[in-house]
């Protein structure tokens, strides 16, 4: 049986706002590797206060994985980036490759934290006629989501897929975030779970609680393991698995 896929996290050392230096780096990955992670994304923000490049990515993927082989550290790495909405339209479609996640069709964009973002439609819409498909990063943590968790669908039905944060299924980013990340999960939008890790400590955060916290079985393995998978190999994404009435994760855990 394949192994948890994380497509969202922020490893790279002293880039952004996650990890700071090369050995919590290293740190970070390999408690990863321990808890049944086999292959991560690096995905650096790439916006007006952390204007990360390509070459930094690339580059520091490449240091990355020399250190992780060097301590024995059994972890795919692959290159990518999360990308503020108002970047994925000022990067030349040509250059966006080098930002999408393995070099494939599947970009990661950043939904705010607050207020519903003007012109998500439209990024969308370059996204897709360039031949990308986005992938919506944590929008269970957006207030206007919490707030109506239903406003999502328009966005996914132009094109949009969604990725969860594993700490919001958990529950280990607040009750107003799990409530959120179920709400989505029972209208059938949410289509992979990563963990947008920042350091080390993944214990109650990471793809392995959220896996239990979802179940446990196979539906719940599709978004930790099979779409993420699909996700880095730039294949299409199984369905997701929900149902509005009688959700298969809350079954699963008897609730």
């Amino acid at each position: 049986m394949s192994g948890f896929v994380d497509v969202h996290t922020h490893v790279l050392p002293g880039v952004d706002d996650g990890v700071r230096t090369l050995d919590e780096a290293v740190a970070t990955a390999a408690e990863a590797a321990a808890a049944g992670v086999e292959a991560m994304v690096a995905t650096p923000h790439v916006r007006d206060d952390y204007p990360t490049s390509a070459d930094t990515i690339e580059d520091g993927v490449a240091a990355l994985r020399r250190e992780l082989a060097d301590r024995g550290v059994a972890l795919e790495l692959h290159p990518g980036a999360e990308l503020a909405l108002e970047r994925v339209v000022a990067i030349d479609p040509g250059e966006l490759r080098r930002y999408s996640i393995a070099g494939g069709p599947y970009v990661l964009v950043e939904f705010p934290y607050r207020g519903w973002p003007a012109g998500a439609e439209a990024v969308a819409a370059t996204l897709l006629r360039n031949g990308f498909t986005p992938l919506l990063a944590h929008p269970e943590r957006n207030d206007a989501i919490a707030e109506r968790p239903e406003r999502l669908r328009p966005l996914v039905e132009v094109g949009f897929f969604v990725q969860v944060t594993s700490g919001s299924v958990t529950g280990g980013l607040g009750r107003t975030a799990r409530r959120a990340a179920e709400a989505l999960l029972e209208l059938g939008l949410v289509h992979v779970v990563a963990t947008d890790l920042h350091g080390p400590s993944l214990d109650r955060a990471g793809l392995a609680a959220a896996f239990e916290a979802l179940g446990g079985n196979a539906a719940a393995r599709t978004l930790v393991a099979t779409a993420p998978r699909a996700v880095l190999e730039g294949a299409p994404l199984p369905s997701a698995p929900a149902s509005r009435k009688n959700p298969w994760w809350k079954r699963s855990r008897g609730r």
